[in-house]
């Protein structure tokens, strides 16, 4: 990753370049998943496991 890659910019212009149509789709697939999940299953237990769900996939949620 170079330097211009650095900023929330280049890496949407990274993710333009390199994702396929299909990969968007399912990453939004996944994340509209996980936002149903955490909208209807707001229970404690439900919500401590998604949180750490999330920080085990190296997405930050905080």
């Amino acid at each position: 990753m170079t330097a211009t890659n650095e900023t929330v910019h280049g890496r949407i212009e990274t993710a333009r370049t390199e994702l396929t149509p299909m990969q968007v789709a399912a990453g939004l697939l996944f994340a509209a998943a996980i936002a149903f999940t955490l909208l209807f299953l707001q229970e404690p237990l439900a919500h401590d496991a998604m949180h750490n769900f999330r920080h085990g996939a190296g997405i930050v949620c905080h």
